[in-house]
């Protein structure tokens, strides 16, 4: 009988600056490089890099959808992209990565005969790509590109029960397809932007100048603390508090990952890697767990 596992998880930051040349990174946060693009890369050394892992499944807070959760399911994806969203910094960025198929149709499958939830694996070569995806695998995707990568949407429409049953739907795939899987949650903290007219003024990273609000700052660290200290179920009891500072993506990515842990069972603890630091008034930080 197949037994995969989910040998290691992490919410993991996607945004824009860690893309950008070092010099643009200095220059937006008063000639320091934001503790993100390190922290990224740390992560991948002494957490990923000596994993003995298949496939990588992304939560993608890019990627949303409405009416049922979508999984790509091609079994390879390539091209170039550029974001629709800021072009000027994301603009013809190749990537290449092997699929999953086997592991998106099965965890599709297990919604076939359900009434509470729809999963969708889907393989259209013109399935666009979003860069949660596509910016973490400058750090995290193997030199030889041998691993699978599958990204999975964000429904906009679910709530957190939901979003914790498609984790928990992705680790019984995983367990059936015998898969050794890491799944990123690849998203940031609270959410809100400055306005355009004050934006400029608030790229840099010190949290407690340019995160939206100081509330907003003083939610994420309370959700920071609780993670490190492998404490999910006070995460997810915390979700309507937590709501009020629209983190990213409803939080659905890490929602949906420690679903695939456990959900309010798991008590792994997290390591950080990079600071809480804010990008443009959202809350940001990379928090890996042990799994294995």
């Amino acid at each position: 009988m197949a037994m995969g596992e989910v040998v290691g998880a992490g919410l993991v930051s996607h945004v824009p600056t860690l893309v950008l040349p070092e010099a643009e990174r200095r220059e937006l946060n008063h000639g320091q490089d934001t503790s993100l693009f390190q922290g990224l890369h740390d992560l991948y050394r002494q957490k990923m890099s000596g994993l003995d892992y298949d496939t990588v499944v992304v939560f993608d807070t890019h990627w949303f959808t409405t009416i049922e959760h979508v999984v790509a399911a091609h079994d390879r994806r390539h091209g170039s992209y550029t974001s629709e969203e800021l072009p000027r910094g994301m603009s013809q960025v190749p990537y290449d990565l092997r699929g999953d198929r086997e592991l998106a149709e099965t965890w599709a499958g297990l919604s076939e005969d359900r009434d509470d939830t729809w999963i969708t694996a889907i393989d259209d070569p013109h399935l666009p790509i979003h860069y949660p995806t596509v910016n973490l695998l400058k750090f995290l995707q193997r030199p030889d590109g041998n691993e699978r990568w599958v990204s999975a949407s964000v429904c906009q429409t679910a709530e957190t029960d939901d979003f914790l049953l498609y984790g928990s739907l992705l680790a019984e795939a995983i367990g059936r397809v015998d898969r050794r899987v890491v799944v990123l949650a690849s998203g940031g903290l609270s959410h809100r932007f400055w306005p355009l007219r004050q934006f400029r003024d608030h790229e840099a990273a010190d949290p407690d100048v340019h995160i939206r609000t100081p509330e907003a700052a003083a939610a994420d660290r309370h959700v920071i603390g609780r993670l490190l200290a492998g404490d999910h179920a006070a995460v997810i009891e915390n979700m309507p508090n937590y709501a009020a500072f629209a983190p990213e993506g409803y939080f659905g990515h890490y929602l949906s990952m420690v679903g695939a842990l456990g959900g309010a069972d798991c008590k792994t603890p997290g390591t950080q890697f990079g600071h809480y630091e804010s990008v443009s008034g959202t809350g940001q930080t990379h928090i890996w767990f042990d799994l294995s």
